[in-house]
């Protein structure tokens, strides 16, 4: 097998050690002062722990030991939690997270993505600024996730599925629970409520001082917008990929074999002992839930931190062939139920397992088993 160059780019670098630098630097006290703002104190962790590299619980473990008050970590935690709560969503509802869920989308004028979000031209300088270097980094701010989302579904009157696909493909944090269950969150069909936010919020978060966009008025306004021209064009927004060469199937042991994805790279995963690894990469997978080749590349250059790995593009099935009845062990997840063999449980932050109609009636049970 041919080495596969290692994607590295300085927000996030793909090394275990600078990994574990960024879990050491975490300050709770100022991330929940500074989190909306645009240069607040951020873990910057996300990408990490939606690869699977690094799970909420081993977070909230560092977290705990830092010997804080509830107060000054609650805020922290609760945004981890908010992450395996869109998890169990997904575990529950399945392919249901792709449509609407709750409620039916309201007023959808168009399909597909706003040619302005794609092309980083709305004329909302914080936003287009966001996109680009969101296209060079794969990194976007939470809160203008939220703005984009706004603009696309409640302003440009787009269903929210086509640009959460778009989003999703080139994030490096990309997740399929979080994005399209904050996308139906922000566009009224997981609660019925809209988000907007106009420029005056924009400005205020982003360090920004523009006026006279179609998002400079009151909010009172947004109720009787109409569509501005910036957003009524659309396309689809979705590039194609190279996928690593594979190993080739004769390199193939037959033993037991761990087999990772795009959502479990953990070089934690039964360390120090003899099986075979290999992330697999599937096809179908990744045409069904496209992404970007700077995502691609950069699990892969992950999957460096794990001793031994080897890279199989092709399907589960064929895999499993290959390995004529050798035990495969899998961590469990909503991509993986096609998979055969052992299936290990994933590193949740508590054992409040199920499905809840809203984030506060699981963050409430939760926290009962958190607290110190």
């Amino acid at each position: 097998m041919q080495a596969i160059t290692t994607y590295s780019q300085s927000n996030f670098p793909t090394d275990w050690n600078s990994i574990q630098d960024r879990i050491q630097a975490i300050d709770p006290i100022k991330y929940a002062a500074t989190r909306n703002f645009e240069k607040g104190a951020l873990t910057l962790l996300g990408p990490y722990i939606s690869r699977g590299v690094i799970s909420t619980k081993s977070i909230f473990e560092h977290v705990n030991s830092l010997d804080l008050e509830w107060r000054a970590s609650e805020k922290l935690i609760q945004e981890l939690a908010w992450r395996d709560y869109w998890q169990q969503v997904w575990v529950a509802k399945k392919t249901q997270i792709e449509s609407d869920l709750n409620y039916e989308q309201k007023e959808v004028l168009h399909s597909g993505v706003p040619t302005a979000i794609v092309e980083a031209n709305t004329g909302i300088e914080a936003i287009d600024k966001a996109i680009d270097n969101f296209y060079n980094t794969g990194y976007l701010h939470n809160h203008m996730r939220m703005y984009i989302a706004a603009i696309c579904c409640n302003i440009g009157k787009y269903h929210w599925s086509r640009p959460a696909k778009w989003m999703y493909a080139n994030l490096l944090d990309g997740d399929l629970a979080s994005n399209h269950l904050s996308w139906q969150w922000v566009s009224g069909t997981f609660s019925n409520r809209k988000y907007v936010a106009n420029q005056e919020n924009i400005n205020k978060y982003f360090n920004s001082t523009q006026r006279n966009t179609f998002l400079d008025v009151p909010y009172e306004a947004f109720n009787s917008l109409e569509v501005p021209d910036a957003l009524r064009q659309s396309n689809n927004g979705i590039a194609e990929i190279k996928y690593p060469e594979s190993l080739s199937l004769p390199a193939l042991e037959q033993k037991r074999t761990l087999v990772y994805n795009y959502y479990n790279l953990d070089p934690l995963w039964y360390q120090g002992e003899d099986v075979q690894r290999i992330l697999l990469i599937e096809p179908a997978i990744f045409e069904r839930y496209p992404i970007s080749q700077k995502c691609m590349d950069f699990a892969v250059g992950l999957s460096n931190n794990i001793k031994g790995i080897k890279i199989f593009v092709g399907s589960f099935a064929a895999l499993e062939a290959q390995l004529n009845g050798a035990e495969i062990v899998f961590k469990e997840h909503p991509l993986n139920e096609h998979y055969h063999g052992t299936q290990d449980n994933r590193d949740w932050m508590t054992s409040v397992h199920g499905y809840f109609p809203g984030f506060f009636k699981f963050w409430n049970k939760a926290k009962k088993e958190l607290v110190k």
